[in-house]
């Protein structure tokens, strides 16, 4: 009834768009329900003889990460993450962002389930790069990057899907608390606020999960990616923070432009520096000079703010419940459902010296 009702929403909307949008929310609709028609739950794959030991081993593990995700962080405990998808494909979408040639704002895309959000999903990633060909020759600047998993705000039953289960061990429980989390609390028209939210719970659900699962070296390598994760959030901050300051100047467009090469190449500089004394190992170091050193522009670093803006204030928010997750998403529930601008207030009376 509800993929219904979803159908429903989709096809007004498709109507009400035009023709470019009903081609947009079928390809969506169908790439859905591809995912719904090949998922199975996990208890069958594990009994299936076909499947692999390491494929049983992580299914296993992220049964434990799902489990624990419910007893202990508050999350819904319901079928999301306990069916398994192999889609045949190294991710399941791919998102299209784009900001302006001089400006680190988003661009935003309005649905009718999700509403307004900075950036637009394709399930094939040709459709994707199409898209973002055609903003790009708007003059936008423009990043498609594939993601390995979304949640469907609890419409459907979200699955593990082979394009991360053969991420390391703490990756896979990672991703389930951040998705789990986006079924709790969503704010409508307010990425930041609904991505912030859901990496405070992935932090807090991997520090503690961490205490219980993880092997001696895996609690090493656990404080390493820590550690890299604060170093890099910080620089990518200061390489906004230098090119709004470009974008906010007096000076002509053409000088703006030579200061915003300027700021991205000594962003670039500074990442090489700083990934010098990471000790990363081979697949590590592609991974990461592969998001740096491949259009590193405005929509790419208005992309990371997303993800990180408010963070220290819902991780504030939990420290001072002492930990107790029903009573840190409850207050989480009810900010979602202020108004923006008082929400925007109250997010920076939390974490005061910061904003």
């Amino acid at each position: 009834m509800r993929r219904l009702k979803l159908f429903a929403l989709l096809l007004a909307a498709s109507v009400l768009s035009g023709c470019s949008a009903i081609s947009y929310y079928w390809q969506a609709f169908n790439g859905q329900m591809e995912i719904r028609r090949l998922s199975r739950p996990v208890e069958a794959v594990l009994a299936d003889d076909a499947t692999g030991p390491e494929l049983k081993r992580k299914l296993a593990y992220a049964a434990r990460a799902r489990e624990f995700a419910s007893r202990e962080l508050g999350l819904p405990d319901n079928r999301s993450y306990r069916v398994y998808a192999d889609v045949k494909r190294p991710y399941v979408v791919w998102n299209v962002f784009a900001a302006p040639e001089l400006s680190l704002e988003l661009k935003t895309q309005c649905f009718p389930v999700a509403g307004c959000v900075p950036y637009r999903g394709y399930f094939a990633k040709e459709d994707a790069e199409a898209y973002g060909a055609t903003l790009r020759a708007e003059g936008n600047d423009v990043y498609a990057g594939g993601v390995p998993a979304y949640s469907t705000l609890g419409w459907f039953d979200d699955p593990l899907l082979n394009t991360f289960m053969h991420y390391p061990d703490l990756d896979i429980a990672r991703l389930i608390f951040h998705e789990l989390a986006h079924q709790v609390a969503y704010a409508r028209d307010d990425t930041t606020f609904n991505e912030s939210y859901a990496v405070a719970v992935e932090e807090e659900g991997l520090r503690r999960w961490v205490q219980r699962e993880a092997t001696p070296a895996q609690l090493v390598e656990y404080e390493r990616f820590r550690l890299r994760q604060k170093e890099l959030v910080a620089l990518l901050m200061r390489g906004r923070a230098a090119l709004k300051a470009v974008y906010a100047g007096e000076r002509d467009d053409a000088s703006k432009r030579i200061g915003k090469a300027e700021a991205l190449a000594s962003l670039l500089e500074e990442y090489r520096r700083m990934r010098a004394g990471w000790n990363l190992t081979e697949a590590q170091e592609r991974a990461y000079n592969n998001w740096f050193e491949r259009d590193l522009n405005n929509a790419r670093l208005g992309s990371v703010a997303v993800y990180t803006e408010w963070v220290p204030a819902f991780a504030r928010m939990i420290e001072e419940e002492r930990g107790n997750m029903a009573a840190f998403h409850a207050r989480v529930k009810a900010l979602a459902e202020l108004p923006r601008v008082e929400r925007v207030k109250q997010l920076k009376q939390t974490i005061p010296s910061s904003r």
